[in-house]
């Protein structure tokens, strides 16, 4: 195969897997333009369209599924035979691309970042803060970090911290105003403030439970975010009771008084952060290096101040 039509399949299949010409054109390093024209080339030579394209959305024809199926996995098992001949004797080097919710940027990796800094000096740290359920493989990063209850198949996965807690909390001014509900039924009575899934576009529900009961609560009120930065300070300004994993700055507000906890007999545990990467792909040095920091075990003389995943290489 010449280097150009490699490079043609190469730039299909990104195209693809990514159902989207801007993202692999990031994904490749290429200006949108150029993807286009390494793709009609493919076509030319080809003699068949392999993609349909609209303004909003990217997919294979048949012939193009067909295409897509039979190289793919070619050109992935090239990229995963040339990272394991080079990481068994490479260096803790080059660029980590990481995806992760905010909570664990701030909780997990930012404190860490200067330690990791100083022992890797070799290792660029792309880290993207993402609340949505991005294909982590597909968007071609190394690594992604969410809470386990969501992790995609196909993943080895790492435990980070333990489980989650998941708080009903509202401001003292909101519940001397409106009461506090005492079972989840009692919350249409009230105002809630919803989270939204970055991506999906979907409103979170609230789920309860007590003595194995369980219950899905679905609310209304004035604010909706995909953000933290927002839902908090919704209810520190008394918009209403907000349910979500309790992080530093519902801690701090629950600590100083200035949230109150509700429903917290009826308020479950979720399963706790992980870091998860593809199975199909070779553990590179920078990774390994990486999860060492985040689960402490790079500290000399000190244990992993986190529970180990049997999961973990």
């Amino acid at each position: 195969m010449r280097g150009a039509e490699f490079a043609e399949l190469k730039a299909f299949v990104a195209v693809v897997d990514r159902a989207s010409f801007a993202r692999a054109a990031d994904h490749l390093g290429l200006s949108r333009s150029a993807l286009s024209q390494v793709i009609r080339q493919l076509e030319s030579r080809l003699g068949v369209r392999l993609l349909n394209r609209t303004t909003r959305s990217v997919s294979p024809t048949e012939p193009g599924r067909r295409l897509h199926e039979r190289v793919a996995p070619m050109l992935r098992g090239m990229d995963e035979a040339v990272a394991e001949a080079v990481g068994a004797t490479a260096r803790t080097a080059g660029t980590l691309r990481i995806n992760t919710l905010s909570m664990a940027a701030k909780r997990v990796i930012a404190p860490r970042l200067g330690r990791f800094a100083s022992a890797h000096p070799e290792v660029v740290l792309d880290i993207v803060i993402d609340d949505g359920l991005t294909d982590i493989a597909g968007e071609g990063f190394d690594a992604g970090i969410r809470v386990g209850g969501r992790l995609q198949k196909d993943m080895v996965a790492v435990r980070l911290t333990p489980d989650i807690e998941l708080l009903a909390v509202a401001s003292p001014d909101y519940l001397a105003k409106y009461g506090a509900p005492k079972t989840p039924a009692e919350l249409s009575g009230h105002a809630c403030i919803n989270w939204r899934f970055p991506g999906s576009g979907a409103i979170a529900g609230w789920e309860f439970g007590r003595k194995g009961k369980r219950v899905e609560y679905v609310g209304e009120g004035r604010v909706i975010s995909n953000h933290q930065d927002i839902i908090v300070p919704a209810a520190l300004q008394g918009l209403g009771i907000l349910y979500a994993y309790n992080d530093d700055g519902i801690a701090d507000a629950l600590q100083d008084g200035r949230l109150k906890r509700v429903l917290a007999d009826w308020s479950p545990t979720v399963p706790g952060l992980y870091l998860y990467y593809s199975s199909r792909r070779y553990l590179l040095p920078a990774l390994r290096a990486f999860i060492d920091c985040l689960l402490d075990r790079d500290i000399a003389d000190e244990g992993p101040s986190h529970p180990r995943s049997s999961g973990m290489p």
